[in-house]
Parts: C-alpha cells; structure tokens; sequence
C-alpha cells in the first residue's frame, strides 16, 4: 500500500490528467490533492443510487460507468456510458439527491470528494475552491448544452 505522499502524488497527476481543472496551477493541484480519495470498482458495483443523499462527487480516471434512471415501470433504464470526465457533482453542488445511478460497467478508477472535504477546502484554500467548482460549473453547462441540442436535434 503506497504511504500518504505516494497517494497524493498519485491524485495530483490524476487530477492533472482529468482535463477538467486547466485553470489551476501545477502548485494548486498539488494543494488539493489532499482533498480526494481514491476509489476502485469492480465491474457491476453500484457507485451511487437515484434518490440517494449526495455525499461525494466522483472523477472517472478509468473505465466506464454506467448512468441510469428509473422509468414510468420502475425499470433501471441506461441513459449514458461515461468514459471520463466528473459525474455526481450535481448533488454535491446543489443538496438535492442523486438524479440519477452510477453503477461500474467496467473496472474503474475514480477519484472522489466529499462534500465535506470540499467545504473544508472552501474554508482553507478557497481561491482553489473557487477554480475548481467554476471547472465544475463549467463542465456541467456544457454537458447540458449538449443534451438540450440532442433534444433539439429529435424534435
């Protein structure tokens, strides 16, 4: 098992690596490393459930996940396969629950932050806060801009 630096040297280059952060230094990622976890799951593993109180949000380093939403019939239906990018910060963001779940369809490498541990960064780093939830906020807009362009695109 890597010690505590080796950890967050991993999570410094995995963040580096994501795409999501480009307006932070090389110094902040550093910073903020120590703010994340490192989560793997197997394929098939439940990451999160609709409906469920949002804890943590999840960066996808490896993998893929699976988002699916409850029909009418109360059937799992697939919506989405992600193969990189965040996922679940809307709940974190906002305080609503889960809109959505995530299940692992493959093995997968995320990483994690709590919403505890992003208010404790908003307490102690808060220009990196700020970055990082604009990154959020950023990446979030697009991703809807794309679906209401999908929804046009079907009418």
């Amino acid at each position: 098992m890597p010690d505590a630096s080796q950890l967050n040297a991993e999570i410094r280059d995995m963040l580096m690596d994501c795409g999501l952060f480009d307006a932070l230094q090389p110094t902040d990622f550093h910073a903020v490393a120590g703010y994340f976890s490192l989560a793997h799951m197997t394929a098939g593993e439940t990451i999160f459930q609709e409906g469920d109180a949002g804890t943590f949000m999840c960066i996808l380093h490896r993998g893929q996940v699976s988002v699916r939403k409850t029909d009418g019939s109360g059937q799992a239906v697939e919506i989405a396969v992600l193969r990189r990018g965040a996922f679940g910060e809307m709940a974190v963001l906002d305080g609503e629950r889960r809109s959505a779940s995530c299940v692992a369809a493959s093995d997968c490498q995320l990483l994690t932050l709590g919403k505890d541990s992003l208010e404790k960064m908003l307490n102690e780093a808060p220009r990196i806060a700020a970055r990082i939830i604009r990154a959020l906020a950023v990446a979030l807009s697009k991703r809807l801009r794309m679906q209401d362009g999908q929804r046009l695109a079907q009418v």
